[in-house]
């Protein structure tokens, strides 16, 4: 896979957006090699397994009418992001939201930091905390597995205004069941995506956009 030429088919990059994505490989084998934020045997499958998953929820935000102009201009949190994913992706597409990548492992953020830091991403904060201390001063949470959402609702709840973008694998029918009755999330404001309808990859098959609204 091109994964520039592909990138570019849905989202019109500009060559600030260009350079930055093709300067993640550099930076991240360089970091990896310092700090394990990826798996060794995947540095090799960045694009494909990190960067192209994590710009996922940007493609989804283009099926939901309105929901691309929302998020480009929002305060996003990105709980557990680990040495970046998905916040780094998503906040060199979109300039104009501000994002605030936060995790509980300081060896992971400071990875994450600079990384952002080499990219020049002033619309980038990096916190090293856990969820519950943070303020709830966010538009949108987005996440890429870093718990069943029924243990990872309650570190976000009351701490965003519109939705959680969160990527997930698996059966999550029983995970989106318990978080629906507890939380007691009306019907209809939970949405699943396939990634797989964008990646045709058979490591995509069963990986989802779970979109939950506030």
């Amino acid at each position: 896979m091109n994964w520039l030429s592909f990138l570019q088919a849905d989202f019109d990059l500009s060559p600030l957006q260009i350079s930055r994505l093709e300067a993640l490989d550099g930076l991240y084998r360089e970091w990896n090699a310092q700090i394990n934020v990826i798996s060794r045997k995947d540095i090799d499958a960045l694009y494909e397994h990190h960067v192209l998953h994590s710009l996922a929820i940007a493609r989804y935000l283009l099926t939901v009418p309105g929901l691309w102009e929302r998020f480009s201009t929002s305060t996003v949190l990105d709980l557990g992001t680990g040495g970046g994913f998905p916040g780094i992706p998503l906040a060199i597409l979109f300039p104009q939201a501000r994002f605030v990548l936060c995790d509980s492992v300081g060896k992971k953020t400071i990875v994450a930091q600079a990384v952002a830091t080499a990219l020049e991403l002033e619309n980038v904060r990096v916190v090293n905390a856990r969820a519950e201390t943070l303020p709830p001063e966010f538009d949108f949470v987005v996440s890429r597995a870093v718990a069943a959402l029924p243990d990872f609702y309650p570190w976000v709840k009351g701490k965003f205004s519109q939705a959680i973008l969160y990527l997930k694998g698996g059966d999550v029918n029983e995970e989106i069941s318990q978080v629906m009755a507890r939380h007691r999330l009306p019907r209809g404001s939970v949405h699943t995506w396939p990634v797989s309808a964008w990646l045709q990859d058979p490591w995509y098959e069963g990986k989802l956009v779970i979109h939950l609204e506030r």
